[in-house]
């Protein structure tokens, strides 16, 4: 016979969406440890372009970043900075408009990342 939680298996919510495994909140309202967790990396950030999904207009991926969110969000706003072009920061992966994958890889580079292009 299969033990139940006290808390229950509830995954996922038609009314909030995801839940957290551990409080059982929105993902997006949950304050404890297990929802900002990531998964390891293997240390190199892969530089790609996307263009799925955007009406065609391309993007700048970049993923595999092992950092906390407020330091990606700084990385992010540097490179959007530096790159003179709009963007954001979803779940870890940081998205630039345009094709500013050569600039993205060397600024990268020389910072001390290992980088690769990814996609092509």
């Amino acid at each position: 016979m299969k033990s139940k939680s006290p808390q229950g298996g509830l995954v996922y919510s038609t009314e909030v969406g995801r839940t957290c495994p551990k409080c059982r909140q929105a993902l997006a309202s949950c304050r404890c440890s297990a929802a900002n967790v990531r998964p390891a990396t293997d240390g190199v950030l892969r530089v790609s372009l996307e263009t799925k999904g955007r009406a065609g207009k391309g993007v700048t991926v970049l993923r595999g970043l092992a950092l906390d969110d407020t330091a990606i969000a700084a990385l992010g706003k540097q490179l959007r900075t530096s790159c003179g072009s709009g963007g954001t920061v979803k779940d870890g992966v940081v998205e630039v408009q345009g094709d500013h994958r050569d600039r993205v890889i060397k600024m990268l580079s020389d910072q001390g990342h290992v980088v690769k292009r990814a996609g092509g």
